[in-house]
């Protein structure tokens, strides 16, 4: 069963803010914050979480390191440790 519910422009934009890709539905990131809620996370975990999803400079950080490790950039774990003298 589909429903509707309202929510004020105010809450839709925040939560425009925390989905991971544009397409992604509002329902799938609701069950995703229930989910992570309901799994025991702290508020302060929580909080910082949805602060670093909100942030679009960072999140914009993140899509771009994930494309680079899907390109094959970077540095294993092992070669950085030999870098620095680990």
């Amino acid at each position: 069963m589909v429903t509707t519910i309202q929510l004020d422009e105010n809450t839709k934009n925040m939560l425009d803010k925390l989905k991971m890709h544009h397409r992604e539905s509002y329902n799938e990131l609701l069950l995703k914050l229930i989910e992570f809620y309901a799994s025991g996370a702290d508020r302060e975990s929580l909080v910082e979480t949805i602060e670093v999803l909100a942030d679009p400079e960072e999140m914009h950080e993140i899509a771009e390191g994930i494309e680079a490790y899907r390109a094959g950039k970077g540095k294993t774990l092992a070669q950085l440790r030999k870098e620095i003298g680990v």
